[in-house]
């Protein structure tokens, strides 16, 4: 029996589809490929064309990157806030380096540094870096200025290593209650989740980030660090790294609650302007009330030593350290001429 002229016509039709979407998928995965091939060469050429401004540090089997600038006592040490590096810092660091001896370095798995085989808890985190000032000979005493989440591992090594701290400056840091009062507004809330780590894994090595920047790191990384982040920061190691390091933050709230410090001078800074969270799906109200509850925070740190000063950044909100450079410098240099005085009574 004969085949009608319709159904071979659907016959063909069917069949010239399959062909197209089999061409279709071919050209996708050939897309994918070429992707993370070219990312490969690239990150290749990265690595050697933007090699660590300091010294690669071992601290038993894999090694942090330490950046020393400058000369005399005490030794200013930087601390970062989460998913930002030693480069955050931009131009402060040489800034301080003029009059001051200044180290800047990259957590375990951040830019430069190895990752490290041990949970990002904050106590392990103080311990690696206290091995690694111990085996490139960076002794103390040393003005601690920490940044964000960086603020609360600054307080976690003075609270170990107290006898080698000369003072601290928290920028902005994130308050020891901050999770315990804030949770339960963002559990209301139901904001807008980051990336998973897996995510912007496969963004990096699919080379997305290097092709698209301006539009897949608008509101995640500040356009003047971009480059730096696809060339150097952006890695598998980095976004397990800072995944990590959040979901512990809670562990390290823990250990410096209701912290006491004797009389080391402590400055706080704080930021001036609200945050805007309503960008991540946050009410107006919601983000007032995290707002006050960081606030609280801040100046709740004033308690940690019977030397504390406040100081508000009134132009900034968050990043500090990118929008009044000048007066995160200033409060510095202060601390330092202070401590000084006071050893020479």
């Amino acid at each position: 029996m004969n085949t009608s002229p319709n159904k071979k016509s659907k016959f063909w039709r069917k069949q010239k589809w399959i062909k197209i979407i089999i061409i279709f998928i071919i050209f996708l995965l050939l897309l994918v490929i070429s992707g993370f091939v070219f990312e490969w060469i690239a990150s290749k050429n990265s690595s050697s064309k933007y090699p660590p401004p300091g010294k690669m540090v071992d601290i038993g089997g894999y090694r942090l990157h330490i950046h020393k600038q400058g000369t005399g006592s005490p030794i200013i040490l930087l601390e970062s806030g989460s998913g930002e590096s030693s480069l955050s810092w931009r131009n402060i660091p040489t800034t301080l380096s003029k009059s001051a001896t200044v180290v800047s370095y990259d957590r375990a798995g951040y830019a430069w540094s190895d990752e490290s085989p041990l949970p990002r808890t904050g106590d392990n985190i103080v311990k690696e870096l206290h091995t690694a000032l111990d085996q490139a000979n960076i002794k103390g005493p040393y003005i601690l200025v920490g940044h964000s989440l960086g603020g609360m591992y600054s307080r976690l090594f003075a609270q170990k290593y107290q006898n080698e701290v000369a003072g601290i400056v928290l920028i902005d840091a994130r308050p020891e209650n901050d999770a315990n009062r804030t949770e339960p507004i963002y559990q209301k809330e139901k904001p807008k989740s980051n990336p998973s780590p897996l995510f912007s894994i496969l963004l990096k090595e699919s080379g997305a980030f290097r092709l698209f920047p301006n539009f897949l790191l608008t509101g995640r990384v500040e356009k003047e660090d971009r480059k730096d982040f696809v060339h150097i920061v952006a890695s598998s190691k980095y976004f397990r790294a800072v995944a990590e390091e959040g979901d512990l933050a809670t562990s390290t709230e823990n250990e410096i609650r209701n912290q006491k410090l004797g009389d080391i001078p402590v400055r706080v800074i704080a930021r001036g302007q609200e945050q805007d969270l309503t960008k991540f799906g946050i009410s107006q109200q919601a983000n007032d009330l995290i707002e006050q509850s960081w606030q609280l925070g801040q100046r709740e740190m004033l308690n940690i030593s019977i030397n504390s000063q406040f100081i508000i950044a009134k132009q900034s909100e968050h990043m500090i350290i990118h929008t009044e450079p000048d007066l995160v410098v200033k409060v510095i240099e202060e601390l330092i001429k202070n401590i000084k005085l006071t050893q020479n009574k």
